[in-house]
């Protein structure tokens, strides 16, 4: 099971940009399927964004097009995921989430289907 370390949340006024990572380790030669979910406060788990390392396709939610953007250093084993125009709707914890198998299709959605997870970073969109 792959270890996953997430940072760089933060409080933002909208309009503002974060970039938040995510230092894995331990099996991620394996790993085939990374990506990015949230959690606002009384609603589900959501995928916002999903990146394939061994051939570096994404998926983004609809939410996240034109405003987010995920990308991995498969060198230094980290995932980032870069927000901009950012709104109070995206205030939610942020986790990142990895698994062995290729998850794509509507799978990189399925939470359910994820075995690594991060402990969560929150970010805040306020005036």
């Amino acid at each position: 099971q792959v270890q996953l370390v997430e940072s760089g949340g933060g409080s933002v006024q909208p309009g503002g940009s974060l970039r938040l990572s995510c230092a894995a380790s331990g099996g991620t030669d394996r790993t085939s399927t990374m990506a990015w979910f949230r959690q606002a406060p009384g609603n589900k788990r959501e995928g916002v964004a999903a990146i394939f390392p061994r051939h570096g396709q994404t998926r983004l939610a609809d939410s996240a097009k034109d405003r987010f953007a995920i990308s991995r250093d498969n060198a230094k084993n980290v995932l980032y995921l870069e927000m901009n125009s950012l709104k109070p709707e995206d205030t939610a914890i942020y986790y990142c989430a990895a698994d062995d198998r290729l998850l794509d299709g509507a799978n990189w959605r399925n939470q359910r289907l994820y075995e690594s997870w991060g402990q969560g970073t929150q970010v805040t969109v306020s005036s």
